[in-house]
């Protein structure tokens, strides 16, 4: 059975719009525009580029002293001017420093992408998830009592939900329960998701389409998703279009357990509904670095229920619950693709359609030119080998 040919229609849509949140963009959005949006840091940086912060020196954090150390994040000049403030406030207090900042010439190391230079690390005193949790818990609470970042974990922009943090940032997602040492997990330690963005830490989440596939009477396929409008209320990303469930990862759960507990607070899906149509089909991953220049390397788990022909369509009919979206629309392929031109999808949640298409088969080698650059760019690494 013939498919529509996506590409061909995404060029024939002209829509005026602006993203606030990524800057203006042009009306005429392609798929490989759409991923540019939300896959926006590549690394090393080059120093003529003229992308805003991109002449800032990124300093690997690194999780302890040892040379053998895994990176787990990155961290910009003015969080690096934060964390000695936070080692001199520890000094004063009698409190032992946090932060092992290796940043002037004599203290560079041979970093994990073979070249001299700077870094910072937990001191060796924080040698456990435990204590590096508690440590950073302070910190953030510190900064969000006193609206250092307010833009990013002020008050309205606080979540109080803990984000797990990994040693191999594409190892087990593995916890703390009791009868392991601590220590031997590839989890490091949790933190308030609204401050990931400040360590640059790799932070994880599920997104869910419901869709139908039908068929026209000349056998061509198409296909119907269940889109859902956010919230004008929610603290990032407000009225964007989103995927039909999505949501982050918290600390302690596993990412099927995340999207059952997101299908029924976000969208009135039934968990029996979930446990038994739900199907993994992979993930997707970016480096998205905010309109403010924050570092956000996300992993998305992929999850799609397709409705059967013979079921009653009002089971898998998503509704509004917990107030994080404001409505559900069934849109058409037209309809999204419009949407989609138009920078009206979270960035994301742009990739995680595109990712659908092609996987269903509407985006192809023979239809899109940029095939190859849009496959490998979904499913990247954030350069790790180079932090």
């Amino acid at each position: 059975m013939p498919t529509r040919d996506l590409s061909r229609q995404l060029s024939e849509i002209s829509i005026e719009t602006t993203v606030p949140e990524t800057g203006p963009v042009p009306s005429d959005l392609s798929f490989l525009d759409l991923v540019d949006i939300c896959d926006n840091v590549h690394l090393p940086q080059k120093a003529e580029s003229t992308k805003p912060f991109d002449s800032e020196q990124l300093i690997p954090l690194y999780l302890n002293q040892s040379l053998d150390s895994p990176v787990i994040g990155l961290l910009r000049p003015v969080i690096i001017e934060q964390l000695k403030q936070d080692n001199e406030r520890s000094t004063r207090l009698g409190l032992p420093e946090v932060w092992n900042l290796s940043i002037g010439l004599v203290g560079y190391r041979v970093l994990k992408n073979g070249t001299l230079g700077p870094s910072v690390s937990f001191r060796d005193g924080f040698d456990t998830p435990s204590k590096r949790t508690t440590a950073l818990k302070e910190i953030c609470e510190r900064w969000r009592d006193t609206g250092l970042f307010e833009d990013v974990c002020g008050p309205k922009k606080w979540r109080n939900e803990m984000y797990p943090v990994y040693a191999d940032p594409f190892g087990p997602h593995d916890y703390p329960d009791g009868k392991i040492n601590e220590t031997k997990l590839n989890y490091a330690f949790e933190m308030e998701r609204s401050a990931c963005a400040l360590f640059g830490v790799v932070t994880y989440g599920v997104h869910m389409s419901i869709y139908e596939e039908i068929e026209s009477d000349a056998g061509e396929r198409s296909v119907r998703v269940w889109v859902p409008t956010r919230a004008r209320t929610k603290p990032t990303w407000p009225g964007y279009l989103d995927n039909t469930v999505a949501g982050g990862i918290p600390a302690g759960m596993s990412p099927f357990e995340s999207l059952v507990k997101e299908c029924m607070e976000e969208a009135s899906i039934e968990e029996h509904i979930v446990r038994k149509h739900a199907l993994a089909t992979g993930a997707i991953s970016y480096f998205f670095r905010t309109v403010k220049g924050w570092l956000q390397p996300e992993v998305e788990y992929v999850y799609d229920i397709i409705i059967p022909r013979d079921a009653d369509p009002a089971a898998f009919q998503p509704k509004p619950l917990d107030g994080e979206v404001e409505s559900f629309e069934l849109l058409t392929q037209d309809e999204i693709l419009q949407k989609l031109r138009a920078g009206l999808f979270k960035p994301n949640c742009a990739m995680v359609l595109i990712d659908l298409f092609i996987r269903l088969g509407y985006i192809t080698p023979d239809n899109e030119s940029n095939y190859m650059q849009i496959v490998t760019r979904l499913h990247g690494q954030f350069n790790y080998d180079r932090w």
